[in-house]
């Protein structure tokens, strides 16, 4: 085996070919062939990924393994790292798609000379797009008879190659042609008539296009770009992947294959990243839009500047609609080259942008990489509460225009520099903690905002519209005040809190919060709508003038001023919930199940779920989509609580970790069953739940009609013993097998009339949950009709 073979372990194996991992545990036993560890620990092995496809292969096991699967492997076994591999992978991608004859010519010599030969071609397309690594370094030689020499080239000439800089990443100059290509150089197509700047670029004279003030290069400080140029011997372990990676890229697009491959690693490091979700990121992106803009078509909006300043994995970016100008950046060097090369082929692929933009890596706050740029608008998602963000260094800043943040005010920093890095009269928009608008170290500075017109709107958000998810954000729209303006004498204060879930309703869906449980559609366009219109809408936003906001506290959370309505609609609308409670409990009342007639314990022959599986009499399937997507799901709260499915949401620019695999659509009949903590709680499908996909946690059985009864199914299965003996409780959650779950033998008509008072139980059990919704609605709606006096004690 080479010394850098990918490797992958056993729950990669099991992905591969689709089973489960103790299947691979069966393997390792039984077959003597199966690969041997070549890595890893005696209780997790890993195993060279290309013995693992060959024994698959060789087993026939392997046929049916979608190839982003296996490319993924390729990326998650990598000897340096998933993080590297996705870098090398969108260098990769990115000549793929910018240089592909070029590429092909590549792909034609074996890995070690295709190792050779990469830096050349990946550090122009770099240089191309990104702009050059640094400015006094020439460009890595292609080795002499490695494919893709230039055959023409002067090797006194200005474009004769060179070795790599001292740093040990090679460089190229912006005129060195592509091996293989008669593509123009970078800096011929920038100024080729009819193209648009790169970003950080002077704008042409007359163009009107872009607010700079002096752009950072103009000053004579360059700044790095945040993807260096991989050597080749960094690259040759990657070789296999990049070609399976181009594979991947012939069918969906190079940028889709990198948005799967990124959000495949986001989702396996979860505890490591802090992520913008994609609709927050179009909501924050749709606030920003120049007002002159709404309404018009993306394509006939002038090009416009957006700098995002804590870029992470630049979904805020991603999320800009129409021609602008991209800045970026990101503390961590490794995100910052993952977010460039997503936003590079993300840009390429839409024609949105001019071209890719300007991602630099640094500490946003002690070494701004922008200090003299002026944009349009500003993206940002800033670290929370972080104590080390220079306070100490930074006492004499200019960009504290409206006062020194305190050491614990970190965001109101972020909020300064993000102002500081708007032209007159640019919109930046925040999402912030809560706490920093009502926190009374930052009262200083929240009322200078107020006074001079900065601070425009405060949003607070559905608790689980981004982590940490049990807090409900802000959002903070900001406007940098053009000099010999009268700055706004109002703040619009808005909260969305009551419209994260539909109102709870008889037999419908249970009203509650959390991220599945966003209203999207409905939150943006309320938000929408109050920013635009400024108007008040009662419980929801409130135009405020300043002079009320300006007290001791300069509190500006939204529900100290805005009072939602009671539940059930106030005072007028107790009378219409208390007929509604008699409605159901008089239903009730008729579902209530007769006196029961002790019996003597039946002793039935008995079988399994496992047994009926493999008799074909049912058939067992796992959940794995989650909520998000364009298609309703059915989540493990929905089955908990007796909701309906939650809601599928518009399609828009996918975020990673939104590839999934093929749901399982339900159907009339099927039977669900948590896996995690569901005690004796059974769904089966009707009407309203058939066409939604099986969220996560969620096993389905799906009984043949000809040999089972569904209600029959889930009654037996709800037996609280039945549920005990088949759970594990060998970790602090107890999981449910559902194959050890026991059943009755009995003819299908036997099953059908225990089955019809299955149903029956189940629909008084909706019955009481409806009367308990109700019955609360009624409660509170009088607690709070008496506390404010809307309701006379009498």
């Amino acid at each position: 085996m080479p010394e850098n073979a990918t490797e992958v372990t056993a729950a990669g194996i099991a992905r591969l070919a689709g089973v489960g991992r103790a299947a691979v545990s069966n393997w390792r036993r039984r077959h003597a062939d199966f690969p041997q560890p070549v890595g890893g620990s005696a209780t997790s092995p890993s195993f060279a990924l290309s013995d693992v496809e060959r024994w698959l292969r060789d087993q026939g096991k392997l046929a049916e393994v979608p190839l982003r699967e296996r490319v993924w492997q390729e990326v998650a076994g990598h000897p340096a790292g998933a993080a590297q591999a996705l870098v090398h992978t969108g260098c990769a991608l990115l000549l793929v798609r910018d240089r592909p004859t070029a590429w092909l010519e590549l792909t034609g010599a074996s890995d070690e000379r295709m190792a050779q030969a990469l830096p050349y071609a990946v550090d122009h397309v770099l240089t191309a797009r990104l702009g050059p690594d640094a400015p006094s370094a020439p460009g890595p030689a292609a080795p002499p008879g490695t494919v893709g020499t230039p055959r023409t080239a002067d090797a006194s000439g200005p474009d004769a190659p060179s070795a790599p800089d001292a740093s040990g990443h090679a460089a190229a100059g912006p005129d060195a042609p592509v091996p293989g290509s008669t593509v123009p150089s970078a800096s011929a197509s920038a100024s080729a008539p009819g193209s648009a700047p790169a970003p950080g670029s002077a704008p042409a004279p007359g163009s009107g296009a872009l607010h700079h003030a002096n752009p950072p290069e103009a000053s004579g400080v360059h700044r790095a770009r945040a993807v260096h140029t991989p050597t080749a011997r960094d690259l040759l372990p990657s070789v296999p992947l990049l070609r399976a990676a181009a594979e991947l890229a012939a069918g969906i697009g190079a940028g889709q294959a990198f948005e799967f491959l990124l959000g495949r690693h986001l989702d396996a490091n979860p505890r490591q990243y802090t992520l913008t979700p994609p609709h927050l990121a179009e909501l924050m992106a749709d606030l920003a839009e120049p007002p002159a803009d709404e309404g018009r078509p993306a394509s006939a909006r002038p090009l416009r500047s957006v700098l995002d300043p804590a870029a992470g994995t630049g979904t805020l970016l991603r999320a800009v609609t129409g021609p602008a100008a991209l800045y970026a950046q990101e503390a961590d060097a490794g995100l910052a080259a993952l977010t460039a090369l997503r936003l590079a082929l993300c840009a390429d692929a839409t024609r949105d942008a001019p071209a890719s933009p300007a991602v630099r890596t640094g500490d946003t706050l002690r070494a701004d990489a922008f200090p003299r740029l002026a944009t349009d608008t500003v993206l940002c998602h800033p670290p929370f509460n972080d104590r080390n963000w220079g306070h100490d260094e930074l006492a004499y800043d200019p960009r504290w225009e409206y006062g020194f943040p305190a050491r614990v005010e970190s965001e109101l920093a972020w909020v300064q520099h993000a102002l500081a890095r708007l032209r007159d009269g640019g919109t930046a928009v925040l999402l912030m903690p809560p706490a920093a608008a009502s926190r009374r170290s930052g009262r200083r500075i929240r009322a200078d905002l107020l006074r001079r017109g900065a601070l425009r709107a405060v949003i607070a958000l559905p608790a689980g519209a981004a982590p940490p998810y049990g807090i409900p954000l802000h959002l903070w729209v900001l406007r940098r005040p053009t000099p010999g303006v009268r700055p706004g004498p109002d703040l619009l204060l808005a909260d969305t809190a009551a419209l994260a879930a539909p109102a709870a309703e008889p037999g419908g869906k249970a009203a509650g919060g959390g991220r599945d449980r966003i209203d999207w559609p409905v939150v943006r366009a309320a938000v929408l709508d109050a920013w635009r219109d400024r108007t008040d809408l009662p419980g929801v936003s409130r135009v405020v003038p300043v002079v009320e906001l300006l007290d001791d506290d300069v509190d500006l959370a939204p529900a100290r001023y805005l009072h939602r309505p009671a539940p059930g609609g106030g005072a007028a609308g107790l009378g219409e919930v208390r007929e509604r409670l008699a409605e159901t409990l008089r239903l009730t009342a008729r579902l209530t199940p007769p006196p029961v007639a002790p019996a003597a314990p039946a002793h039935r022959p008995r079988t399994t779920v496992g047994e009926l599986a493999r008799g074909g009499a049912l058939s067992l399937h796992a959940g794995t989509a989650a909520p998000g997507g364009p298609a309703p799901v059915l989540t493990e709260h929905d089955v908990l609580t007796g909701a309906g499915p939650t809601a599928a949401t518009p399609t828009g620019p996918e975020a990673p970790g939104t590839a999934q695999d093929e749901p399982v659509l339900l159907q009339p009949g099927d039977v669900v069953v948590p896996v995690l903590g569901g005690g004796t709680v059974v769904r089966v499908v009707g009407e309203r739940d058939a066409g939604a996909a099986l969220g996560r946690n969620l096993q389905l059985l799906r009984p043949d009609p000809a040999a089972l009864d569904p209600w029959f199914l889930a009654g037996f299965l709800r037996g609280t013993s039945n549920n005990r003996q088949a759970s594990s409780y060998a970790s602090t959650a107890a999981r449910l097998d559902a194959r050890r779950l026991h059943l009755p033998r009995m003819p299908l008509a036997e099953q059908r009339r225990f089955g019809e008072r299955f149903r029956e139980l189940a629909a008084f059990e909706e019955a009481l949950r409806s009367a308990e919704r109700i019955g609360g609605l009624l409660i509170q709606g009088m607690y709070d009709g008496l506390a404010d006096g809307t309701v006379a004690p009498t």
